[in-house]
């Protein structure tokens, strides 16, 4: 998990010169032919990533972005209208029937399909009329790491070449270094911290929620901790009850017009005595974890989840775990 993880800014360095110009000429049909809704298709780790794809896409290109749940094809056969819309599929794999059989029955029914995924050579990627490869590389950790962080950096590029963003797409030539820099963040006292914890949440809100997820999914397979995501504005309806002394909250907040209150939000729980792990940039005080600076503040997730990796793992180890073999998990997870 370690290595694979540290090997995110060259899987990203190698999907801007080998798949870049497939994305590009994606981004300019979806601009010529501007769909008015976009699906999206993914499990586990690919399906953080597609809540990513969903707020960006929704936020800088005005899309509605849906979260499809596959049983309404796999079991349902439900008829839905989706001539001329965007079907997006994510996966490491390419190999869950779910997925094929979901993007196989939204072509026949008319829509747009796209996989993005690790493995291109793979049944997903035939299913689809467009599949674009993540350039990963083999991942043999069965927790993701820098497919994950491809994915997000796939879906990065298809909205800036969809919006025609030479910002964005600048940003996204200069991410291995940035990535690179992110590991050089110590996060050493969330280890400290948590090596004895039972449960956690994890809160983010916007573009940064897509961290929030992976990392709560991340504690439960490699670390043994009962995890829970949440947003930042969802956090106080209900789940705010079980926040008594001495829980533990990993809150990420980067930039962005949701970080002010996110740092309030820390600053109210440590306030009811909960134990704030707050993660955000250096020009943040209250801050007990450092988060590295893309080039643009879209990119910032990508960095955060870097840190968290190489953190997640060393934790693993504190708790006596082996972050490469967690329990009763598979690479590949097959469902219909």
């Amino acid at each position: 998990m370690l290595e694979e993880a540290l090997y995110a800014a060259e899987a990203v360095a190698a999907q801007h010169m080998y798949a870049d110009e497939a994305l590009a000429a994606l981004g300019r049909a979806l601009a010529a032919e501007r769909p008015s809704l976009a699906l999206t298709v993914a499990r586990g780790s690919s399906d953080h990533a597609a809540n990513y794809f969903a707020y960006l896409a929704m936020q800088r290109l005005g899309v509605p972005v849906v979260s499809l749940p596959m049983s309404l094809i796999t079991l349902h056969q439900a008829p839905l209208a989706v001539k001329g819309q965007l079907a997006v599929a994510l996966s490491q794999s390419g190999q869950s029937p779910d997925l094929i059989d979901t993007m196989k029955a939204l072509g026949v029914a008319g829509a747009r399909t796209v996989a993005l995924v690790n493995k291109h050579q793979s049944p997903l990627a035939a299913a689809c009329e467009w599949a674009v490869p993540l350039c990963a590389g083999d991942e043999k950790s069965v927790a993701a790491t820098k497919s994950y962080i491809a994915t997000l950096s796939a879906v990065a590029r298809l909205v800036a070449h969809w919006q025609g963003d030479e910002g964005l797409l600048a940003a996204l030539a200069n991410l291995p270094q940035r990535l690179t820099e992110a590991t050089r963040q110590d996060w050493r006292p969330a280890v400290d911290a948590l090596v004895d914890a039972e449960r956690i949440m994890v809160v983010g809100r916007g573009l940064g929620f897509t961290v929030a997820l992976e990392a709560a999914l991340k504690f439960k397979e490699t670390c043994v901790i009962q995890a829970e995501a949440f947003s930042g504005a969802e956090i106080k309806h209900g789940p705010m009850a079980l926040i008594d002394d001495g829980y533990p909250l990993l809150i990420f907040a980067p930039r962005g017009p949701e970080q002010q209150g996110l740092i309030e939000l820390a600053a109210e729980m440590r306030g009811r005595g909960a134990k704030v792990l707050l993660a955000a940039p250096a020009d943040v005080a209250s801050r007990d974890l450092t988060l590295a600076l893309a080039d643009d503040p879209a990119l910032d997730p990508l960095l955060a989840v870097q840190s968290f990796y190489l953190m997640a793992a060393s934790l693993s180890e504190a708790r006596g775990l082996n972050p490469d073999v967690p329990r009763h998990l598979s690479k590949v997870t097959c469902t219909r």
